[in-house]
């Protein structure tokens, strides 16, 4: 059996992907292609934000069974925000310290579902070597204490990070986390610094043996994605291709690499230009809102969480959910960029989606009924299909601009940590955060529309032989492929 890599490229974009692969500029991912089953039009998780892809990615399922809501979410049991770090302004607002040990430890430890096993734990609990690089979804079955490898890492876990945590058998975490001794700095996870670290720590697992399946995380795109914009990515793909080649030149080379190793190659997500922005709380000022301020929030009528492209509203009051529901619907229908507004309606079996467009066409839909979508999802629709751009066509649902919308809805809608109302903005419009910060001028990503839900897959040497053994494929098909390489029902 062979070994399998599994390579996620944060924020990588199809297009920029084909565009460095025909300037030369990604070599190794240009032979993962050319040998394996490209796919450029894989399905993200909505919102399409990178803690919610993570955990995709990582458990097979959405955010209605792993629990994972967005970038900034609103606690009900806790009565305050959970921030994973939307901006460094957004996260002084929060806390420094209470934002990383809520994205370092509480997001696999207490706010992942106990109730869907990680990739690293189901092959974990088959008696695998796991490993992998720093990503924000690593729970495994293997103890780890702080490292101690280098000065900066001795003064940061003396001082904030102290504690043990779970993850892969061989776990590497931006410094804080080192499983055994590489050589290898990774500047505590600073961008820039991080996929470099991970192809020194790659390498050394791949030329020591020391993994059946690692996840080898380059997270760099995405930064230099928000900085400069999505038509930017052939530069900083390149830089991740360097990586994966470095990886397997420590194999051999890429023949010898390929022959000992299948190699799944993900986005997480893509990116869209972002040229204006949408200021929430000033749409929402009437409301008596939670603020970062516990003191100042108490009888608040709703907690706002923007998360880049996409936004949640929470309801404070349960007792006042459709009164204050339907204002914040009344109070958002025209605010400029915001392209869809969704929310539930109704209880126990007779509960449906809403979702309406600017203007006020709705359509509702509920799961169940005659209509098929692409992934074989069977659905009851009414209303106006306008509302996402769709049609039907042989008794199947087709929404080309809204990929897998009613599946993606439906779950994250159902998350037990969403809020009451999500939003989706409208191509280049961006959701001003916390911290006031938005990458005007540059990308960002979180709707449900292609331009930022629809990333790249590659494999090679595992996996169906042709793309078309799915007419569309979803980041929660990346799991499923990974254990039944390894013949895990």
């Amino acid at each position: 059996m062979k070994k399998l890599v599994l390579v996620v490229i944060d924020a990588m974009k199809p297009e920029m992907l084909d565009r460095a692969i025909a300037a030369g500029r990604a070599p190794a991912l240009a032979r993962i292609a050319q040998e394996g089953v490209y796919v450029n039009d894989v399905v993200a998780a909505f919102p399409s934000v990178t803690p919610v892809c993570a955990a995709t990615i990582t458990t097979g399922v959405g955010p209605d069974q792993h629990l994972i809501p967005s970038m900034n979410w609103y606690h009900r049991f806790e009565e305050r925000y959970i921030e994973y770090g939307s901006s460094f302004s957004a996260t002084r607002q929060f806390g420094v310290v209470r934002s990383l040990t809520d994205t370092v430890y509480r997001m696999n430890a207490e706010h992942l579902s106990n109730d869907t096993p990680t990739i690293f734990e189901s092959l974990d609990d088959q008696g695998l070597r796991t490993a992998g690089t720093t990503y924000l979804i690593y729970r495994g079955r293997h103890q780890h204490d702080v490292a101690q490898e280098s000065a900066l890492a001795r003064v940061v876990t003396s001082t904030l990070f102290r504690r043990t945590i779970f993850g892969p058998q061989e776990l590497f975490y931006a410094d804080l986390y080192a499983s055994r001794r590489t050589g290898c700095r990774g500047q505590l996870g600073l961008p820039g610094v991080r996929d470099q670290h991970t192809g020194c720590v790659g390498s050394y697992l791949v030329e020591h043996d020391l993994f059946d399946f690692m996840l080898f995380s380059l997270p760099d795109n995405d930064a230099w994605s928000h900085k400069n914009g999505p038509q930017a990515q052939v530069t900083s793909i390149a830089a991740a291709d360097r990586q994966l080649e470095r990886l397997m030149h420590a194999g051999g080379g890429p023949d010898r690499f390929l022959e000992d190793h299948a190699v799944v190659v993900t986005s997480d997500h893509s990116q869209a230009l972002v040229e204006e922005r949408i200021r929430l709380d000033l749409a929402l000022a009437d409301f008596h809102v939670a603020t970062p301020s516990a003191s100042a929030s108490l009888g608040a009528e709703l907690a706002l969480s923007p998360s880049q492209r996409s936004a949640m509203i929470y309801v404070l009051d349960p007792e006042r959910r459709d009164e204050l529901v339907g204002r914040v619907v009344a109070a958002v229908a025209e605010l400029e960029g915001v392209d869809l507004t969704m929310w539930l309606r109704g209880e126990g079996r007779g509960t449906e989606a809403v979702v309406r467009a600017p203007g006020g066409a709705e359509l509702r839909f509920a799961p169940g009924g005659e209509l098929s979508d692409l992934r074989g999802e069977r659905w009851s629709l009414e209303g106006d299909l306008t509302v996402l751009a769709a049609r039907v066509e042989d008794g199947r649902l087709l929404c080309p601009d809204y990929p897998d919308a009613l599946t993606r809805i439906w779950s994250a809608l159902g998350c037990e940590n969403a809020g009451d109302v999500l939003l989706s903005a409208a191509p280049g419009y961006e959701f001003v955060d916390w911290g006031g910060a938005a990458h005007v001028g540059g990308g960002s990503h979180g709707s449900l529309h292609r331009s930022d839900s629809l990333g790249a897959l590659l494999w090679c040497g595992t996996g169906p032989g042709s793309r078309d053994a799915r007419e569309q494929w979803s980041l929660r098909d990346v799991t499923p492929m990974i254990r039944a390489h390894f013949s895990q029902p």
